[in-house]
Parts: structure tokens; C-alpha cells; sequence
């Protein structure tokens, strides 16, 4: 075996032992999320950040975030959050930033007046600092990573490598839920809905916005990161059980982000392939549609069907059910209706949880789904135009940018994650900036030739 294929296997090992290491002792979660920033920290600042450490860094965080979460390692709820912000600022200090990031500067100085109005709109008897940063972190997430990634120039292989690095903690949550629920079939799947036992006893809807990512990092190894069939193999095992594992959440959000990410990243390569690479690429979706229908069959085996009913959108007779979002459409239309009712302004940064909690007369957590109606609501007209420079800037810089071939890969995640799960983890402002990115393509680094 390689050295090459040593190293890989360590790490894959490496991080399934960390996953059973923590599910027997669930305080080793929190010293793990203390080492994991700590070292990142020595390492930007030992390197001053020569080689985007800070990216690494915080691409680590984001594979880490929900498993974190799960088995209650994070000092506080937004650690990632707080954890990407404090690298990328360090990065900017050691490596500055673009000075045509001038769209998102104006991003983040649009999210202000929202915040301003909401200190002053929120009940006294909230606690408003902590509604308010709740509500803004991951916007000022992501327009922080936003200016740091902006045109920096970096090479397809470091993209690769961030997705492994990112990919890397994955495995130990797809580790954590097998020993949490070995057995599916004892599970006792009687519903559609998501399933919080097979989703590690946390949040499906996060849980499967992460292994779908996983899914698609790993089929991305497939192609490109394959050089063994050792490696190959490993690659195939990884990306085929993370995907069971998602589907088991039966929350479908994140699963389906995934697909997607994977069917518009074929299509790029398909299309800026040459023949010979094209025959090549033919007979490998042949065969990732052959497994992936493979997983699905033996998933549908293991819920005793229950997992098509579910994607059918039925509930468990088989009947069709009325709202397919599970109540998320209706906080999307409360929140136009808000916005219609302050379309300048806005009602302000979290009070729209504030409303609707009010509206129904339950001490409950009616935070949106959506992070696009979220910013009508609370940021109003403000919130149009920040909107419309994250739609806009990185489409505009891919007609410039046609190496970064995970591009629209990455705003598609971003897009569908704030559709169905807002911006509750970190991973859509990181991803969404990595597609800012000044992408050096180069033939000897990759097995599939651009025309």
C-alpha cells in the first residue's frame, strides 16, 4: 500500500474511532470541539496563514458543527459560527481581503438597519441580545467568510482538500448514528415523519442537511480523488453508507440538496470534458445510478417502505398529505404577510419570532425554515437588495470563473439549505463563500481534462 493510501486510510480510521470514542463518552465531545479550535488557531498562527489555513480551519468547524451539537459538545449553540468568524477575520489580518468585495461590504452594512429596529421592536421581556444574534449570525456569518473568499485565488486541488477536511468529522457522526441506532429494523419506523431516533436523538432536519453534504463530498472523491482502487473503494463504502444514513433521518431537505449538488457537478464536468474522458464519465454515472438505487432498495427494506411513502410526501396509510412542508409554508406565508405589512424596514431582526409565538399563545420556538422569507420580513426592502447580491455576485463572477467547476454546486447548497433549514448551521455560509473563489484549474491535478 502507498503512502498516499496509508495516510488516507489513518485519517478515515482516525475519525471513526473518534465517533466511537465520543458515543461511549460523550464528555470527550466537548474537549474535542475545544481541541479541534485550538489547533486551528496554532496552526494559523504559527503558518500566518500562507496557505489559507483559515480555510481548513473553518471547512474542520463545519463538518464538526451538528455532530457537535448531537452529543452536546459545543460551549455554546452558534460555536461554529463564532469558531469561522474568528479564523476569516484572522485570515484577512494575516492576508487581506479583495478590495472589489465591494458588494459585500454593502451586504453587510444592508443587515444593519434590521438589527437596529429590532433592539428597539422585541418585547422588554425577551432577552434581546440573545434573539438578535440568534437571528443575525449567520448572515454575518457568511458575509464575513464572503469578504475573506472573495476572488482569492486558489488551486482546484486545495478545494479538494477542503472538502476532505470538511468531509473528515462527517464520518464520525455517521459513526455516532450507527452505534445510537445499530439495529433499523428495532427502531420500530411506524411514520413518515423525521425521525429524531435515527437522527442520533437530534434534529433531523440538520442532521440530514449535513450527511447530505457528506454524500456529495464523497461521490466528489469518487471522481476525482480516486487514484487506487483501495481508495476508490473506501471512497464508495463512505458515500453510499452517509447516504443511507441521510435518508434514515427521513427528513428530506438535505438529501435532496445533495442529489442535486452531485447531478449539476456531473453535468459541468460532463460538459467541459473531452470525448475520451466523456466515455469514461459515461460508465461511472452508469455505475453510481446503479448503487445509488442499490441504497435506496435496502433502505426501503430496512423502514418497511415507510422511506417512500415519505418522499411520496404520504403519511403511513398511504394517504397524501395536505401540507408537504409540516408547517413550514405556513411560517413562510406569516412572514410575506409581515413583510407586506412593513415592506421598507421591516419588522426587525427576530421579531418575527417573536409575533407568530405570540399570535399562537405558546412558549415555543416558531423560528423560520427560510432564510429568504426571514429577510423580507425582518430586513424589508433592506433585505431585498442583500438578497439580490448574494443571488447575483457569484453568477456574475462565474462567467469569469469557469474553473471553479463546484461553483454552482456551492450556491445551489447554499439556495436550498436556507429554503428548508434557514441559516440554523453554518455550513450554507461557508459553502456559499467558497464559490467566491479565484479557481487555478490545472490538467496534472485532476484525471478529467477541460476542452
Amino acid at each position: 500500500m502507498k503512502i498516499e493510501e496509508k495516510n488516507y486510510v489513518f485519517l478515515v480510521a482516525l475519525h471513526i474511532l473518534i465517533g466511537v470514542a465520543i458515543y461511549s463518552n460523550l464528555f470527550l465531545s466537548k474537549i474535542y470541539s475545544l481541541l479541534l479550535f485550538l489547533v486551528g488557531l496554532y496552526f494559523v498562527i504559527k503558518t500566518r496563514n500562507k496557505n489559507n489555513e483559515v480555510l481548513y480551519a473553518s471547512a474542520y468547524i463545519i463538518g464538526s458543527e451538528v455532530f457537535l451539537r448531537m452529543t452536546d459538545g459545543n460551549p455554546n449553540h452558534e460555536f461554529a459560527k463564532y469558531s469561522v468568524i474568528i479564523f476569516l477575520v484572522m485570515g484577512m489580518i494575516y492576508s487581506g481581503i479583495s478590495k472589489n468585495a465591494t458588494a459585500y461590504w454593502l451586504y453587510l452594512i444592508l443587515l444593519i438597519p434590521g438589527v437596529i429596529i429590532g433592539v428597539y421592536a422585541l418585547d422588554y421581556g425577551a432577552n434581546i441580545r440573545k434573539a438578535i444574534v440568534f437571528n443575525i449570525s449567520g448572515p454575518a456569518c457568511l458575509g464575513i467568510a464572503a469578504l475573506y473568499c472573495f476572488n482569492r485565488k486558489i488551486a482546484i486541488s486545495q478545494i479538494n482538500n477542503l472538502l476532505l477536511v470538511m468531509g473528515l468529522p462527517i464520518i464520525s457522526c455517521a459513526t455516532y448514528l450507527y452505534l445510537f441506532t445499530p439495529n433499523i429494523k428495532a427502531a420500530l419506523v411506524t411514520g413518515t415523519g423525521s425521525n429524531g431516533e435515527l437522527s442520533g436523538g437530534f434534529g433531523p432536519n440538520q442532521v440530514a442537511t449535513i450527511l447530505g453534504l457528506g454524500m456529495f463530498i464523497f461521490f466528489t472523491r469518487l471522481i476525482f480523488s480516486s487514484k487506487s482502487k483501495v481508495i476508490f473503494i473506501i471512497n464508495l463504502v463512505l458515500a453510499l453508507y452517509i447516504s443511507y444514513r441521510g435518508m434514515l433521518t427521513f427528513s428530506r431537505g438535505g438529501m435532496i440538496t445533495g442529489f442535486v449538488m452531485i447531478i449539476v457537478l456531473l453535468f459541468v464536468i460532463y460538459i467541459n470534458s473531452k470525448n475520451t474522458s466523456k466515455l469514461k464519465l459515461n460508465y461511472l454515472i452508469g455505475f453510481l445510478i446503479i448503487t445509488m438505487i442499490a441504497v435506496w432498495v435496502f433502505t426501503s427494506y430496512q423502514t418497511d417502505g415507510f422511506i417512500d411513502k415519505r418522499y411520496a410526501n404520504q403519511d403511513a396509510l398511504g394517504r397524501t398529505k395536505s401540507d408537504r412542508f409540516t408547517g413550514r409554508g405556513q411560517i413562510a406565508e406569516e412572514e410575506v404577510d409581515m413583510f407586506l405589512s412593513s415592506p421598507f424596514f421591516g419588522v426587525g431582526v427576530a421579531k418575527g419570532t417573536e409575533i407568530r409565538t405570540q399570535r399562537r399563545g405558546m412558549i415555543d420556538n416558531f423560528a423560520s425554515h427560510n432564510e429568504i422569507t426571514r429577510m423580507l420580513a425582518e430586513h424589508g426592502f433592506f433585505g431585498i437588495l442583500a438578497l439580490l447580491v448574494l443571488f447575483i455576485t457569484p453568477l456574475f463572477l462565474y462567467y469569469n470563473n469557469r474553473q471553479n467547476i463546484f461553483l454552482l454546486c456551492f450556491v445551489i447548497f447554499w439556495l436550498l439549505t436556507i429554503n428548508h433549514a434557514a441559516m440554523r448551521t453554518a455550513s450554507p455560509c461557508f459553502i456559499y463563500a467558497l464559490s467566491l473563489l479565484k479557481v487555478r484549474f490545472d490538467e496534472e491535478e485532476t484525471t478529467l481534462h477541460r476542452k
